[in-house]
């Protein structure tokens, strides 16, 4: 376990937009790759690393087609797509010598593990990567939702969450220049400026649990690594 770092076991939290780059929806390779390295540099400083991704990528690719269907069954197919971003991520994980495995709330034994609490924490002691997969199981529950619960669950010191800015701001920085940062804030805080850092329910779960949420800019090379160490820029919710 790693003994010069801050946070010694985390959980990050990628959208899966962020896997896209710069396409519409779906995969970009190189993208995924570069966050794989992210990830290696983390990983051989130590740290005890779990994942959340999201679908965004591709469920927003299929939503225009799938039409006005049912919210549970949007869900589910939301879930299904996290397993399919969860695979491409073990795959490049891997490919840089890193040993991951893939957790399905969903159980599909044919594609990766059935989640197992006791399973999870003892591939994090032996140095793996897990990745959880199908959020929390459960429709109408988000994969913010279920990144709050896997690091409650597995103990993590952290909730990192992965982003395209560099922290929490008062508004989008992107259309709006005199949007405030915020270095940091408490879970009352963003509750009650409905500050959408992640969704409510993953607020009061971090909040009840006493686990602090670290939101940074995944674009920034080494900026994962610095967050650990409870270096770099980020902004902390506790």
């Amino acid at each position: 376990m790693a003994k010069s770092v801050k946070y010694k076991r985390v959980l990050l939290k990628l959208s899966g937009e962020g896997l896209m780059g710069n396409k519409e929806f779906g995969l970009d390779a190189p993208t995924v790759e570069r966050i794989a390295g992210e990830i290696k540099v983390v990983h051989d400083m130590g740290v005890e690393l779990s994942l959340v991704i999201g679908a965004g990528n591709i469920f927003r690719g299929v939503s225009t087609a799938a039409g006005n269907i049912e919210r549970t069954s949007a869900d589910y197919m939301g879930m299904l797509a996290t397993v399919m971003n969860a695979l491409a991520m073990q795959s490049a994980l891997e490919a840089i010598g890193i040993s991951t495995r893939v957790q399905s709330a969903i159980p599909m034994d044919m594609v990766c593990e059935q989640f197992i609490r006791r399973r999870a924490i003892r591939h994090l002691e032996k140095g793996r990567v897990v990745i959880f997969a199908a959020g929390t199981g459960n429709p109408f529950f988000t994969t913010d939702t279920a990144a709050a619960l896997r690091a409650t669950e597995m103990g993590c010191d952290a909730l990192i969450k992965g982003t395209q800015v560099d922290g929490v701001y008062s508004a989008d920085p992107k259309t709006n220049p005199d949007a405030t940062r915020y270095e940091k804030l408490s879970y009352q805080d963003v509750l009650a400026q409905d500050l959408r850092v992640m969704d409510t329910s993953a607020i009061a779960l971090a909040r009840d649990n006493d686990l602090p949420i670290l939101v940074f800019s995944l674009k920034d090379s080494g900026a994962f690594a610095d967050v650990v160490n409870g270096n770099g820029t980020f902004t902390i919710v506790e």
